[in-house]
């Protein structure tokens, strides 16, 4: 489950624009924030892009800040704050978002060597996606519900 040190802000992704910092699309776990402080020590500041199927399927990918260009086909999911490191910006090409839209991302990290160019593989470890369904609420701040119908 997530950890009590870890927050995702807010997303403008919505129809509706920004969410309330109350709402979130992405998390992280425990385990994984121990991992991106243990990475953030030997890289400095860092950045996730959840692939879209290249390489490693449908995994996040850690980057050290600007080793991955971001840009207009991009979605910014969230902003994660893990005690100890600098924010951690999480994003999504706009056209995997349209599938995703209605999900909330939590990374969580796993033994194994992903096939990736993610910075945690030389650990023996990778970071993988947990997901659930947005509840009516969320999908309300977001502008995702309008009137009882999910857009």
């Amino acid at each position: 489950m997530p950890s009590d040190s870890v927050v995702a802000g807010p997303v403008p992704a919505g129809p509706a624009g920004p969410a309330p910092a109350s709402v979130s699309r992405v998390d992280v776990t425990g385990a994984a924030a121990d991992m991106l402080r243990h990475l953030g020590a030997t890289h400095g500041p860092l950045m996730f892009h959840q692939s879209g199927g290249c390489c490693d399927g449908s995994s996040p990918m850690c980057y050290p800040v600007g080793m991955f260009r971001t840009g207009g086909s991009d979605v910014h999911l969230g902003t994660l704050s893990v005690d100890g490191i600098d924010p951690v910006e999480v994003y999504m090409s706009r056209s995997q978002f349209e599938y995703w839209k209605y999900t909330h991302l939590t990374i969580d990290i796993v033994d194994g060597r992903g096939s990736g160019f993610s910075i945690e593989a030389p650990e023996g470890k990778r970071f993988l996606i947990r997901s659930r369904m947005l509840d009516e609420g969320e999908l309300s701040a977001l502008g995702l519900v309008t009137r009882g119908a999910v857009l």
